[in-house]
């Protein structure tokens, strides 16, 4: 990652970044100041949404934190498990991290629509990358899910890498949704519309 004050920089918006500043340095040798603001106020933009500002990480290892900046739009059953989903502005930080430290056992990938990220048939219907950390007998199962200006979903890691709890995994660009299936007996500790930091919020404790 690349340093900025105090805050980071994933080293993805260098795809962004650079073009954008060889563009303004070229409208302005040819004199299109205009442009040159403009392009400068884009590539700012590309930096404030890569951005990844450090998070003070839960120690306990019963603590399950947000893996994503956002708000919780849905809380809900899902057989003998609890599901719980984090929208995404786009104003939102939108590097995504890992719920507990672990292995990760499982990533599936699948193909799908670009539907608004708030809706909650974007859980089913969307392009989706599907996590599974586990930890001795507790496996959590978190998904990172695109949205109508989030087209495509990022992930770092892949199958028998091991993640501390907090970790970066990955991204989603511009806008998105994260969804978290909950192991047994956990007790979830967030409310229907409470704003959540990715890495750092507990939302939910191993009993």
């Amino acid at each position: 990652a690349l340093s900025f004050t105090r805050i980071m920089i994933i080293k993805d918006a260098l795809s962004f970044i650079v073009p954008l500043l060889i563009s303004a340095s070229l409208a302005a040798v040819l004199g299109l100041y205009v442009a040159v603001v403009l392009l400068l106020l884009l590539s700012g933009f590309v930096g404030f949404f890569f951005r990844n500002p450090a998070r003070e990480i839960p120690s306990d290892p019963r603590v399950i934190v947000s893996p994503a900046d956002g708000r919780i739009v849905k809380i809900e059953r899902v057989g003998n498990v609890t599901k719980l989903s984090i929208f995404l502005s786009i104003f939102d930080v939108h590097v995504n991290r890992s719920p507990i430290g672990g292995r990760i056992e499982a990533i599936d990938y699948k193909r799908g629509k670009f539907k608004p990220a708030f809706k909650h048939a974007a859980s089913v219907e969307n392009e989706r990358n599907t996590i599974m950390v586990s930890r001795g007998d507790v496996k959590l199962v978190f998904t990172q899910i695109a949205g109508i200006i989030a087209r495509r979903v990022i992930c770092w890691k892949e199958v028998g890498d091991t993640v501390a709890k907090g970790e970066l995994i990955g991204l989603i660009r511009f806008g998105s949704r994260v969804d978290v299936l909950f192991p047994a007996g956990t007790d979830v500790t967030v409310r229907n519309g409470a704003r959540v930091l990715g890495g750092s919020t507990p939302i939910g404790i191993i009993l």
